[in-house]
């Protein structure tokens, strides 16, 4: 049962805030997200995306948007605007309300109070912050671990490094004098040795338990054109340095990570104490990674999706990017739901797919437009009715929302219905359209199948049947009934759109699991068709969401033009999987 949209989540995370608000440690809140721009954001995102805007939000708070920007080799502007999309798109609400950011600001009784909103001071320009921005400070407080005899430069290769750090064996260069090692740092910073040859070290313990405690890396040599600081470095801090610094220089409280980095943690508070920053320092806290069934989360396979062409692109509807889920037409508001309640945890857990699909039908029941839409169309002809004639029934627009209203459809002799609504050789208990056999033409009326109609092979291409002219929905004389009832289309009137059916991606919940997650890619996760739509559709909006009724739920996708309209379907009315699951 979903809480009142008002009510406050609650969390050990927030727990741990709101006691910290309470004793009096923190006056104003502060988190942030820090992305790194390797990629494009995905659903796993939302979750941190929402956890950290909420509490800043809830708390009175600020939250940045941060770039982790450290390493060149993998980053680039494309990923920093379409982070930045997708964060403005989730979070602000602003494109869908035409609002100026800044008034938006200024004026928050604009914005809808919902408990995971929250506003980044980056978001008022629509600029984040970025970790490359702090690179010289970073680099004043390497020299002065140096100084104090807490880091080292070390010459060996980065596999011996690794090979010493896993059984424990100092390196032979961390008794360097501390003047040797200052030089050689500037000499790194100045760009005399090449990729790989030197790296700063923390000297912390290389017995410790705690493999992230064992002289990490602090600083790297990578001659490589930075996206946002271009040439200007050689030398890039490595993420832990970075990461601890940037919270510390931006004022970050609480430092909210995904559990991998709670080993981390050591190094985190280790390297603040280290430079005897005064108080207040960040709090690292963890909490687990949303995982999702049907799906791959790694961007590195997600790029290797995009890469290799096995998707049309990052915002290819069935991959898990916000881009993607935001083309295939789930809305922020969605999104936001579906990471306010499946809550935040310690624990690692696979999250169902259908969760987040019982989230999007919730909304969309509520919300969506009906409208009539033949997918695979069969040609019907109403034989008493009039030729050259034209009427138009009232159809519901939402029978959930009675403030949508109606609309008028046309009517006609000819009519185009789903060829699945049609069997020459029905089995028991069938109620759609049958040789002899009556149905209900949604909003319209009852109509009996007289006459099947071949072609030369053999296939049924139309149909002839007469309609009970008085029984038309909502007239004087509609009581009649019959047990199905199917929708159409008038032929004359009908719209063409490409209609794209996106379903899962993969065939298994966890192909992260069963060996090479390509290999258990869906076959049928798309399917393009040209439908026949009721002529509304042609001024279909981006913002609205349309049912197909009795088929599933549609977005108009950004490739629509003025006559050539393209529908995505978002989700079926049903789920699908769960059938195939049992019969299996």
């Amino acid at each position: 049962m979903p809480l009142p949209p008002n009510e406050p989540p609650s969390d050990f995370i927030r727990d741990i805030v709101a006691d910290d608000v309470r004793s009096g440690k923190h006056t104003k809140i502060h988190t942030r997200f820090p992305p790194e721009p390797n990629g494009y954001l995905h659903i796993g995102h939302t979750k941190a995306i929402c956890l950290n805007f909420g509490i800043a939000h809830e708390f009175g708070g600020l939250c940045n948007v941060r770039m982790d920007d450290t390493n060149p080799a993998k980053e680039e502007v494309e990923y920093v605007n379409s982070i930045m999309a997708d964060v403005h798109w989730l979070i602000d609400g602003w494109a869908d309300k035409n609002l100026n950011p800044k008034a938006a600001l200024d004026q928050p009784s604009t914005i809808p109070p919902l408990p995971w909103t929250g506003y980044a001071v980056a978001s008022i320009d629509h600029q984040p912050f970025f970790a490359s921005n702090y690179f010289e400070p970073i680099y004043q407080y390497a020299v002065q671990l140096v100084r104090s005899g807490k880091a080292y430069v070390c010459d060996m290769t980065p596999e011996e490094t690794d090979e010493y750090r896993r059984i424990g064996r100092e390196s032979p260069f961390r008794e360097r004098e501390v003047a040797e090692n200052l030089d050689l740092l500037a000499r790194m910073k100045a760009g005399e040795f090449s990729d790989g040859a030197r790296t700063l070290r923390a000297k912390i313990d290389m017995q410790s338990p705690n493999m992230w405690l064992r002289d990490p890396v602090l600083y790297r040599i990578r001659h490589a054109t930075h996206h946002h600081t271009g040439d200007a470095w050689c030398i890039y801090p490595l993420y832990d340095f970075a990461h601890c610094l940037s919270d510390y220089l931006e004022g970050i409280t609480h430092s909210l990570c995904t559990l991998e980095f709670e080993v981390h943690r050591p190094l985190y508070d280790w390297i603040l104490e280290a430079l005897e920053l005064p108080d207040s320092r960040p709090k690292q806290i963890e909490f687990a990674r949303l995982n999702l069934t049907y799906t791959v989360m790694s961007k590195r396979k997600l790029k290797q999706l995009v890469d290799e062409g096995l998707v049309r692109g990052w915002d290819d509807p069935r991959l898990p990017t916000i881009s993607g889920m935001r083309r295939r037409g789930v809305t922020a508001s969605v999104l936001r739901a579906f990471s306010y309640h499946i809550g935040i945890t310690k624990y690692p857990s696979l999250t169902e797919v259908d969760a987040l699909e019982h989230a999007i039908r919730a909304e969309f029941n509520r919300s969506a437009l009906r409208r009539l839409a033949v997918l695979r169309p069969l040609k019907v002809v109403i034989t008493n009715y009039p030729e050259g004639e034209m009427e138009e029934l009232d159809a519901i627009n939402n029978p959930e929302d009675p403030s949508a209203g109606s609309r008028k459809i046309p009517f006609s002799r000819e009519l185009f219905i789903e060829s699945a609504d049609f069997m020459e050789t029905p089995p028991p208990k069938y109620f759609r359209l049958k040789p002899g056999g009556e149905v209900r033409l949604k909003y319209g009326y009852i109509i009996k199948c007289d006459e099947v109609v071949k072609n030369s092979l053999g296939e049924v291409i139309e149909l002839r049947c007469s309609a009970d002219l008085k029984s038309k929905s909502g007239g004087p004389n509609s009581q009649r009934k019959v047990k199905g009832t199917i929708h159409w289309v008038s032929a004359p009137h009908a719209l063409e759109a490409e209609v794209r059916l996106y379903d899962r991606l993969f065939t298994v919940p966890d192909p992260d699991a069963e060996g090479d997650f390509k290999a258990f890619i869906n076959p049928h996760s798309l399917e393009v068709l040209t439908a026949k739509c009721e002529p509304s559709l042609g001024d279909a909006k981006p913002e609205l969401r349309y049912q197909f009724e009795r088929l599933a739920y549609f977005s108009l996708d950004p490739d629509s033009r003025p006559n050539e309209v393209i529908f995505n379907r978002t989700i079926t009315l049903r789920d699908t999987w769960a059938k195939e699951a049992t019969k299996a």
